[in-house]
């Protein structure tokens, strides 16, 4: 998803230089499709969505940035009849914002990974380039990188971006906590496919649930759940290769395909999304569902430093799926 909707006015800074970037260069065409985005919530007691929607909107409007506010339910399927379910009701609170869209992930990995070829960068795949260890001096300074197929890569810098990854290779103290997220398809005919053209970014703050429009490639309605995720513990084989301060971790060389399945709990929080906007599609069964790991930290803050035990060593993570 891509969208500059945050309550932190430097995260909207960043966040809507790239949506420029994302929506106006030509490199990302075919990639990037724009959609408007919907973000509602629930004003009940005990539901943080009107809090959330009121940081938000208060930081695009110090921004002179626009965007509509959705008095209720009505007003946002009067914009979008698409929507045909009872969305965030009862207690809706919401806006609409037009600058908004999605990129393809596959498309836009393909295209980075031209980039960097383009500009002379190596890539190192398989078991020689998972990493799983440090050589180190005395001072603490990486000298090289140890591999899962007992090799190893010397340097001078190192970066981390191993995204879930990440705790099982250096201590993070406490700081990141490796979570799965659950992700949901369902296919969809040709006439759906029109049907639902149009179809919104919708986020429902206060359940987490969020689509994206359908995907033309695949002919799949895709949905997932932002919130809090389900944790696994490493296996024995795998506690061998990581830290023993990991809690969590997903496995340590995960199939090329990710295995159809969530948790039970997880599938019906996913169905009820789906059902608050498209009750029609509320019982068709699910193409896929896979999980999703995240890299979460407490105030949902990305972490970029050097790490505090090693030198030479630039941490990029936590990305919490913002």
């Amino acid at each position: 998803m891509i969208r500059f909707d945050y309550g932190d006015e430097e995260y909207l800074k960043i966040a809507y230089e790239a949506y420029q970037k994302w929506s106006r260069s030509p490199r990302y065409e075919g990639i990037f499709s724009p959609a408007p985005y919907i973000l509602v919530g629930n004003a009940k007691p005990g539901q943080d969505g009107q809090a959330w929607i009121g940081k938000t909107t208060a930081a695009l409007t110090n921004r002179q940035l626009p965007w509509t506010q959705l008095d209720d339910a009505a007003a946002a399927k009067r914009l979008h009849p698409v929507l045909t379910g009872d969305l965030a009701s009862p207690r809706f609170v919401g806006y609409l914002n037009k600058q908004a869209g999605w990129a393809d992930a596959s498309k836009a990995t393909r295209q980075l990974r031209d980039d960097c070829l383009e500009l002379g960068v190596s890539f190192i795949c398989g078991h020689g380039g998972t990493v799983v260890g440090f050589d180190t001096d005395s001072q603490r300074k990486i000298k090289a990188v140890r591999t899962l197929d007992g090799g190893s890569v010397q340097g001078d810098h190192f970066i981390l971006t191993a995204g879930a990854w990440s705790s099982g290779i250096v201590p993070m103290y406490n700081s990141t906590l490796s979570t799965a997220q659950v992700v949901g398809y369902v296919r969809l005919t040709e006439s759906e496919m029109e049907k639902y053209k149009n179809l919104p970014i919708y986020t429902n703050s206060s359940t987490g649930w969020f689509n994206f429009p359908p995907h033309g490639d695949t002919k799949m309605l895709k949905m997932a759940i932002h919130g809090w995720g389900y944790t696994r513990s490493p296996s024995k084989a795998e506690r061998a290769r990581i830290i023993e301060s990991n809690s969590s971790s997903p496995p340590l060389t995960p199939p090329r395909e990710r295995p159809n399945f969530v948790p039970a709990e997880g599938e019906q929080r996913l169905r009820q999304g789906l059902r608050e906007i498209l009750p029609e599609l509320g019982e068709r069964p699910f193409e896929k569902v896979v999980l999703c790991w995240y890299t979460d930290t407490p105030t949902g803050d990305f972490i970029m430093d050097f790490h505090p035990d090693y030198k030479n060593l630039f941490i990029g993570g936590g990305g919490s799926g913002q």
